[in-house]
């Protein structure tokens, strides 16, 4: 009984669609000379690391271009997710934004979502095995695509591509020539500059270099938050073709970012002009450096083996003060330095006619150290191995099927195996059903297994002064890590249909699914009446993603999901004693599970071209109220944002000057609700871009 749909969305909301054929006829004669994108499924590699048609791929997949990323007037990549249907993601304010598939948002840097960038995961031992937004080391106009995968792919990358992996892919060097500089002026402090430059190096070699920074003032708040924001960043890529058979791909970068957090001190109603006591303003700034090698070489036409070896490391400081019950604290949850040293070798080949396969092999190991959450523990380490391989089969035409597993060896959190199977039968050319099976595991993180969070007062107070020195008796303990903590597991059974109707220039992408994780983990209570609560998760729904080009001009994307999450507490794993207030907050906790996404969501987006050469685009949002965290609401709303370009050459220089807008239909929460209006206001925010190349 699917009691989890919910009624379809108000049709008035689509009124766009027929304004979209009206312009689409009105200016079909100005339709520019370019490949149909909307009617040619394009080919995927980051379901199965095989390059397959998404017809054949064992998973959903969304394909977001550069220019549905240019459309979208999305200033920060993050923004980007809210067209794909079941994501959800909000903009970076005193907490770090974050994005999420079907939920589950209790951590602050969103571990369940894999984010690679070619190749290579962001996942940070320092952000307790998320990804922070905030440093993500590439500019938007670096992305050549993003490949979304809807669902667990722990099949393909192991432990903790739980929920979806979102895979960027960067620009090719050898398609950036010359110089070109960019800048976006706006209200809201928004203040952004780009330099990027590519060229030739000697004859086999191309490189590519970005040098970005990024400001604004944050979001409206409505609590006296503060929440401005700057980050720089340097990236570089150079490719060789070393040989008719090898090629080598180096890539290197910088980025440093600063969010000015805390609170305005208040007197009754009036600003004191100093820090809120419970929660100073201060600076949370963070960093993080890479270094990637690829190599690739050539066995034969259907055949290679590529070597990756990548290194990061993430520094961050949230450190401030705090007085509270007369002691003075000084605590950095986030703080210190985490790093990453990682290779993987992968091979594949097809042993017959029908068949190909890719297996491969990789390592990787972990280092973190914080004062805070590893209090006295030094530098902690860890190490995990990983055995992966992937069969597609296809001994007729009308059936693909598609098999894999992989294997983690991991030294803190055991041996892990996560398999996959999938059925596509492809009824027509033009249309194509997919029965999948997947199991999939989360570890947690260093923090998780062995944090030892404690602060200790630095000064205590005598009258009105306080007392310098170390006051041990006042110790507080935040956090204790379980050693013996098991993986999240999740199991998931879907059933996808892919049409794609080329006479018509249209698709359609669905996924009806049941994901159920027997062993949700939460926070592990220091207090010895408490033991850790897990709970039993289920979630269900359909969602689907419509994609039509009626018109050489006019392009249209529609997403919906449709999504019920059911919760319950198993047995024996919460002890709480009777009269407490612990009663409350479990309520909330049950609620924060089946409230942690939409339970109806829909974007929409219209791209045209109009006379002139101008582009013009439109987006549209609609979200059911969820919950981000533990005792907030963020309330249902709507967002409109646009954006009209002009790209032009004009004497050898080519460029484009555009106007975007963002929220064009007014303020609204999307955050922390402690009432309503929400406290943090996502208020209409509004830029100029110029782009010169030359």
């Amino acid at each position: 009984m699917f009691e989890f749909f919910q009624p379809l969305p108000d049709l008035r909301r689509f009124r766009l669609i027929p304004l979209v054929a009206t312009l689409g006829l009105a200016f079909a004669a100005h339709a520019a000379d370019e490949e149909v994108y909307f009617s040619d499924l394009p080919v995927v590699a980051s379901v199965s690391r095989l390059p397959q048609r998404l017809a054949d791929a064992p998973s959903a997949v969304t394909v977001i271009d550069r220019e549905i990323i240019k459309a979208s007037g999305a200033r920060d990549l993050n923004d980007v997710f809210r067209l794909v249907p079941g994501f959800q993601t909000y903009p970076n304010n005193t907490d770090a934004a974050r994005v999420t598939y079907h939920g589950l948002t209790d951590e602050d840097f969103s571990p369940r979502v894999q984010v690679l960038i070619d190749g290579r995961s962001l996942y940070s031992p320092l952000f307790r095995n998320g990804v922070n937004w905030a440093t993500l080391p590439v500019a938007i106009e670096d992305i050549e695509r993003i490949e979304v995968v809807r669902g667990s792919n722990s099949a393909s990358y192991g432990s903790n591509a739980f929920l979806g992996v979102i895979n960027i892919i960067t620009v090719d060097p050898s398609l950036v020539r010359g110089f070109s500089v960019s800048a976006n002026h706006g209200n809201q402090g928004v203040r952004d500059y780009t330099l990027r430059t590519g060229g030739k190096l000697g004859e086999a070699g191309d490189f590519r270099f970005t040098y970005q920074q990024k400001d604004d003032n944050g979001l409206t708040n409505q609590f006296d938050w503060i929440d401005s924001f700057r980050s720089r960043l340097f990236d570089l890529r150079a490719d060789f073709q070393v040989s008719d058979r090898d090629a080598l791909q180096f890539s290197a970068g910088h980025v440093e970012a600063v969010t000015q957090r805390g609170r305005l001190a208040r007197r009754g109603n009036v600003l004191t002009g100093g820090s809120s006591p419970g929660w100073p303003i201060h600076d949370f700034s963070q960093s993080n450096t890479y270094l990637q090698v690829l190599w690739r070489h050539s066995l034969a036409a259907d055949s290679d083996f590529q070597l990756r070896y990548s290194y990061s490391a993430d520094w961050a400081s949230d450190r401030f003060n705090l007085n509270d019950s007369g002691y003075l604290y000084s605590a950095d949850e986030f703080g210190d330095r985490g790093t990453r040293n990682e290779i993987e070798a992968q091979h594949n080949f097809s042993p017959f006619a029908n068949t190909r396969v890719v297996w491969g092999a990789g390592w990787r190991s972990d280092a973190l150290r914080s004062d805070t959450m590893l209090y006295n523990r030094g530098t902690v380490r860890r190490q995990v191995a990983r055995l992966f391989g992937n069969v597609e089969w296809k001994p007729v035409t009308w059936f693909t099927g598609n098999a894999g597993a992989s294997i983690d060896d991991d030294s803190l959190a055991g041996t892990n195996t996560s398999p996959r199977i999938s059925a596509s039968f492809h009824l027509t050319p033009e249309n194509t059903v997919r029965l999948g099976y997947s199991r999939a595991y989360r570890t947690g993180s260093i923090v998780d297994y062995r944090g030892n969070g404690v602060v200790v007062p630095y000064a205590k107070a005598n009258g009105n002064a306080f007392v310098p020195g170390e006051q041990s008796a006042a110790t507080g303990n935040l956090f204790l890590g379980n050693p013996d903590m098991p993986a999240e597991q999740l199991d998931t059974l879907e059933l996808g249909y892919l049409g794609d109707w080329r006479d018509w220039r249209m698709s359609l992408d669905v996924r009806v699914f049941q994901e159920k994780i027997p062993n949700r983990l939460l926070q592990v209570f220091l207090d010895p009446d408490y033991t850790t609560p897990v709970q039993k998760i289920r979630i269900e729904g359909i969602e689907y993603q419509w994609k039509w080009q009626p018109f050489e001009p006019t392009r249209i994307m529609v997403s919906q999901s449709f999504v019920h999450i059911y919760s319950e507490f198993l047995e024996g794993t919460l002890v709480v004693p009777p009269a407490t207030a612990q009663g409350p907050a479990l309520e909330n906790i049950d609620q924060l599970s089946e409230r942690s996404m939409p339970r109806h969501a829909t974007s929409a987006m219209l791209m045209q071209k109009l006379p002139l050469g101008l582009e013009f685009s439109l987006a549209g949002y609609w979200l059911d109220k969820m919950k981000w965290t533990r005792n907030t609401w963020a309330e249902k709303y709507t967002r409109v944002d646009t954006r009209l370009g002009y790209p032009f050459r004009f004497a050898g220089w080519g460029g484009e000057v555009a106007y975007t807008i963002q929220s064009l239909n007014g303020a609204h929460g999307e955050f922390k609700a402690y009432g309503n209006p929400a406290d943090r206001i996502v208020e209409k925010r509004h830029w100029l871009s110029l782009r010169l190349d030359f």
